[in-house]
């Protein structure tokens, strides 16, 4: 994720920080190449090939597209500001882990419980980080999981899942035994329940992309009428008609290739979410919690957060 105050003008014109010119470039490069070869055949041969189409026809066009690349962006948004308020919520209830625990654990006693509990919330992250980002699940819990339990992520379809089985199992142990009460073991379940939630949001909006319909249907009108609408503008703006087509390219594709990264909203291009930040935050919590020295929050480099 891009993490960087207003540029002034300077920047607006020469940042390639996260815009979206690299993705779109060869598209508006081809674009502009076409405008400049029908103003060509518009001057060279002004009878033959009369450039009268006029811009009427482009102008109801360009409205309804805009309208529709309005709608496909504000849906991939919807996606990814839904996928950063799940993450929230995951960094809400690590919290709440940590809290409840110290006040409701507070025995010495206790405290291989409560390091236990506090360990599987960040295996918990980091399985999920790994799952979002298709890694290796397992491997990335099993450092902060007891032995058997990291013996048995491999052979579970979700590690993520499977920690959250484990850290009820073993609370339901502890409450069997009396080192739990029945109401601590009801809001800790409550907690992992919320972490089962936050799973769900994830895998549901990672698995159920945007109907492909839609994005043919805008990225086939959005070329027809880039390469038709020199053919409006040549007659009336001459050789000014490249420049305008290739900004309108620019927009036009510009705004789809950003909603195919806002669609996504767990990989790793400049303008998705900063899960390695976030699951650093997680880590910070826990470690605290547990008394060790918390690591420092992730910095941007070259204001990209990842």
């Amino acid at each position: 994720m891009i993490v960087r105050s207003r540029p002034n003008l300077m920047a607006v014109l020469f940042t390639l920080q996260g815009s979206i010119l690299p993705r779109v470039a060869l598209k508006v490069s081809f674009i502009t190449a076409a405008a400049i070869a029908v103003v060509a055949v518009e001057r060279a041969w002004p009878h033959p090939f009369p450039m009268s189409a006029g811009i009427g026809p482009f102008t109801l066009v360009g409205l309804a597209l805009s309208i529709f690349l309005s709608f496909r962006n504000g849906a991939c948004y919807d996606r990814w500001w839904e996928a950063r308020k799940a993450w929230g919520t995951l960094i809400l209830e690590a919290r709440s882990f940590a809290r409840l625990l110290a006040a409701l654990l507070p025995e010495e006693q206790h405290r291989a419980l409560r390091a236990r509990t506090l360990r599987r919330v960040m295996a918990f992250a980091l399985a999920l980080h790994a799952q979002m980002r298709r890694g290796d699940e397992a491997a990335a819990a099993m450092p902060w999981l007891p032995e058997a339990e990291a013996a048995d992520l491999h052979a579970r379809p979700s590690p993520a899942e499977a920690v959250l089985v484990h850290q009820l199992a073993d609370l339901g142990r502890a409450r069997s035994e009396g080192a739990v009460s029945d109401i601590l073991f009801g809001l800790v379940e409550q907690k992992i329940a919320a972490l089962g939630q936050v799973q769900i949001v994830c895998e549901r909006i990672q698995s159920t992309p945007l109907p492909f319909a839609y994005t043919l249907l805008l990225y086939r009108t959005a070329w027809i009428y880039c390469l038709l609408l020199p053919f409006g503008l040549a007659g009336t703006l001459g050789w000014v008609t490249p420049l305008v087509t290739a900004l309108v390219a620019y927009t036009f594709f510009g705004l789809d290739a950003l909603g195919d990264e806002l669609e996504d909203p767990f990989g790793t291009e400049p303008n998705d979410l900063p899960l390695d930040a976030l699951v650093r935050v997680v880590e910070g919590i826990v470690r605290d919690a547990l008394g060790e020295p918390a690591p420092p929050p992730l910095a941007p480099e070259g204001f990209l957060l990842r």
